[in-house]
This record gives C-alpha cells, structure tokens and sequence, in this order.
C-alpha cells in the first residue's frame, strides 16, 4: 500500500458525528428491545394466573364452564392488549 491509498481510506472513515448517529440509533434500538421485553413480562404473568383459574374454577363448579370460558376470553383480550400497548410506545419512543 502507498501513501495515497491510506489517505484515500482514512478521509472515507466516518467521522465522529457519524459514530455519534450510529451510538444514538443503537442506544434506541437497544431500549426498544428492554422495554418490550420487560413490557412483556406483566401479561405473561397474567395470562397465565387468567388460565390457571380458570382450570381451577371449571374444575370447582364444571356446570358453569361455557361462563367462566367466555369471562376467561375477555381476560385473556384485556391481559394480551397490554403487550401491544408496550410495543407501540417502544416504536414511539424508537422513532421520535
């Protein structure tokens, strides 16, 4: 390599206000994937307590199974709904 070929890479290197961009955009990309994770977390804790009474109260009183079932479904819609909540407000976040 000669003298002008290393001249000609390092004025192509980025330079610090694009390393800056590129910290920015990672720091973004590193929140938004914590916040859903951890956004996550609460719903899956209630879904699973959702159908673990479930299965207890169907196993209790199984004539009002078709009732506890439909009440179990909005629970489960209600808990779930949470999850897309976390998710848009980290695209939010991401993108503003």
């Amino acid at each position: 390599m000669d003298l002008t070929t290393i001249t000609s890479l390092v004025a192509q290197a980025p330079t610090v206000e694009v390393a800056q961009a590129y910290g920015e955009t990672a720091g973004k990309a590193i929140a938004l994937g914590i916040g859903a994770g951890l956004g996550t977390i609460g719903p899956g804790i209630g879904v699973g307590f959702i159908f673990g009474k479930v299965i207890e109260s169907v196993t209790r009183q199984p004539e009002m199974k078709d009732e506890i079932t439909s009440i179990q479904w909005l629970g489960f819609a209600l808990t779930e709904a949470i999850v897309f909540y976390a998710f848009i407000f980290g695209l939010i976040a991401f993108f503003l």
